[in-house]
């Protein structure tokens, strides 16, 4: 499993409400949803092998 790298994130709270919301929604927690959104955005625009093993949950 390749190392994870930890960063500071600052959101309105409006947005971080709504995330946390989304977050619940799909039962996951909202660092687990921050990785979902950007592993899917990154493979969509192909900037990340969609044969990533790496958080495809929900794919």
């Amino acid at each position: 499993m390749p190392a994870k790298k930890s960063f500071v994130i600052r959101l309105n709270e409006d947005k971080m409400k709504a995330l946390e919301k989304w977050a619940a929604d799909e039962f996951r927690s909202t660092n687990g949803q921050l990785e979902w959104i950007i592993t899917k955005a990154l493979k969509d625009a192909k900037r990340l092998k969609r044969t990533d093993s790496s958080n495809t949950e929900n794919d």
